[in-house]
């Protein structure tokens, strides 16, 4: 794997990634994955666009993220 992982890289570069989307995804493709790296981050990926860029987050600012939405934080924006 690239060790230069920065916010934006392209995902198609981080090859040994192991992709994974919500098991409540549509079959429309539009879908966030997210893969785990090392050292403690977390990718997130658009996975209508497998190669386009990937944001990296810390794995505690992934988790707060994902609690808050568990939590119903962002409920009130469109969807």
């Amino acid at each position: 794997m690239n060790t230069d992982v920065r916010n934006g890289i392209p995902a198609g570069q981080l090859v040994r990634a192991g992709w994974r989307k919500s098991s409540y995804s549509g079959k429309e493709g539009n879908c966030v994955e997210l893969a785990q790296l090392p050292g403690g981050t977390v990718a997130v990926r658009n996975s209508r666009d497998p190669h386009g860029p990937a944001l990296i987050h810390q794995a505690n600012q992934m988790a707060a993220f994902l609690n808050a939405a568990k939590d119903g934080e962002f409920d009130e924006l469109p969807g």
